[in-house]
């Protein structure tokens, strides 16, 4: 199982996960939502696409753009479609 937390809260957990370059990607389905608000940031990777983003709100402190995921991916990285990684201080274990 690999979980993601930040702030005291658990934020997705999966048995499905994709590693790539150092990050896990979580299927979309594994999140909890609660924690999720959709940013209007992006970044282009120039094999995977644009990445869009999702600041997380838990216990009324906000981490912007802590979450991405490809909604529309290149070719080489259509089996991340939708999945999503995290970065500033959340936390990704595997147990």
């Amino acid at each position: 199982m690999t979980i993601a937390k930040w702030n005291g809260a658990i934020l997705a957990e999966s048995r499905s996960c994709i590693k790539l370059e150092d990050n896990y990607y979580f299927p979309p389905e594994s999140i909890n939502g609660e924690y999720f608000r959709k940013s209007n940031s992006h970044t282009t990777c120039l094999w995977k696409g644009q990445a869009n983003y999702y600041d997380l709100e838990v216990n009324g402190k906000l981490n912007k753009d802590a979450a991405w995921y490809y909604p529309d991916p290149l070719p080489a990285a259509e089996y991340i479609r939708n999945y999503i990684a995290f970065r500033h201080g959340v936390e990704v274990m595997e147990n």
